[in-house]
């Protein structure tokens, strides 16, 4: 039996933050239902590519969950809500500030109902301050939070930063409050802000320029390029390898297998252009294979993001699996990066369909066939 079994999550969020977070939370055992509105439900079950008509993005991230629709703006809407909040544990949100007021869903009306509740909310800057209403996606984050002025022209990362890392400090936040919880009897409210959890990130960054009182810029810093050591060359047959030889040990390590020992004492010379076209020279001189197969503890692929998921390491930690889903037919997932002695990983159900689950969770909550017929044709499911 999984750890987090007896917790019920109802999750409002959208998109990729709260989706993201809920779903390594039913990974862990958490019973989460997501309740989407009517008719537009989750944004990203309709973004494009498609796999038998159902997205793959949200596919991607929404496995462990069950769906209801529920038309938050109207009162019905809200009584059924607030009945499922009875027999909750925690509600996950990603609305505008201001919002859950507006749709007297919020906090302090929860709270009321079940006094053990926890709310967690995943907004751009957080629910108070002179940004607190505006709106922003991973970009703008990234580049308000000073990330996109370190990455090197600017360059926007492949992978949603801002985004995932709240997802991940939500999580963190909610088992927090719910082992709290188990001391005082008591709920409470989480404030994430995505814009925090950006700057929370720039720790080695900070204390660059608390030191310096100058903004590290990509040219200078050490983990960006800057370094020989410490970078990405193109092999002789055109592939790209990493070089990560910081520490004095794999830098001599690195400089005696290629048979320079002389360039030992250059590691940090300040010309380091001169000698990353040193080094360039050497890796064109070899394929790729060679120097993976040389440089075993220094040097790894730039693989494609097929090359990763082919890669034997992740292979062997079973990081991939297939399920079944009932329209998409065979799908593959990423499962759980967590892996526990003693707590077993699984894909219990696949993502569900639009509103797959809302008959079911409304007869639990004691409607009958005929009142859910109704709340259809009213438009409150």
């Amino acid at each position: 039996m999984l750890s987090l079994h007896d917790i019920r999550i109802l999750d409002l969020s959208r998109l990729l933050p709260g989706p993201y977070s809920s779903m390594i939370l039913a990974d862990l055992g958490c019973n989460v239902v997501k309740i989407e509105e009517p008719q537009t439900g989750d944004y990203t079950r309709w973004m494009p590519p498609f796999i038998k008509e159902e997205s793959a993005r949200f596919l991607s991230i929404n496995r462990n969950k069950k769906s209801m629709t529920l038309n938050l703006k109207t009162e019905k809407g809200r009584e059924i809500f607030f009945e499922l909040v009875k027999k909750s544990d925690v509600v996950l949100e990603s609305f505008r500030p201001g919002t859950l007021q507006r749709l007297q869903i919020d906090y302090q009306r929860a709270r009321k109902v079940n006094p053990r509740i926890i709310y967690c909310s995943i907004t751009a800057y957080g629910q108070t301050g002179p940004y607190s209403t505006k709106a922003a996606h991973d970009i703008n984050i990234l580049g308000v939070g000073g990330v996109l002025s370190i990455t090197g022209n600017n360059t926007i990362p492949g992978v949603q930063i801002a985004d995932t890392t709240s997802g991940l400090l939500a999580c963190i936040a909610i088992l927090t409050a719910l082992i709290t919880r188990e001391k005082t009897q008591k709920g409470q409210y989480i404030d994430i802000s995505m814009l925090d959890g950006v700057i929370s990130l720039l720790s080695m960054h900070a204390a660059e320029f608390f030191a310096t009182k100058k903004s590290p810029v990509p040219e200078t810093m050490p983990l960006s390029g800057a370094f020989a050591c410490y970078t990405v060359y193109e092999t002789g047959d055109n592939k790209l390898i990493t070089l990560g030889a910081l520490e004095l040990k794999f830098w001599k390590e690195f400089c005696k297998t290629i048979k320079r020992e002389d360039l030992i004492s250059q590691q940090f010379v300040e010309d380091q252009e001169s000698l990353k076209e040193i080094l360039q020279e050497i890796f064109k001189q070899k394929p790729l294979k060679y120097w993976l197969d040389t440089l075993i503890d220094v040097c790894t692929p730039v693989n494609s993001v097929e090359g990763a998921l082919s890669d034997p390491q992740v292979a062997h930690r079973g990081m991939l699996c297939d399920i079944e889903h009932p329209a998409a037919g065979t799908i593959s997932q990423i499962r759980s990066p967590l892996t526990f002695s003693d707590i077993p990983g699984k894909i219990r159900i696949p993502p569900p369909l639009f509103g797959e689950h809302t008959k079911e969770i409304l007869m639990n909550l004691g409607f009958f066939p005929e009142e859910i017929e109704q709340f259809k044709k009213q438009g409150i499911i």
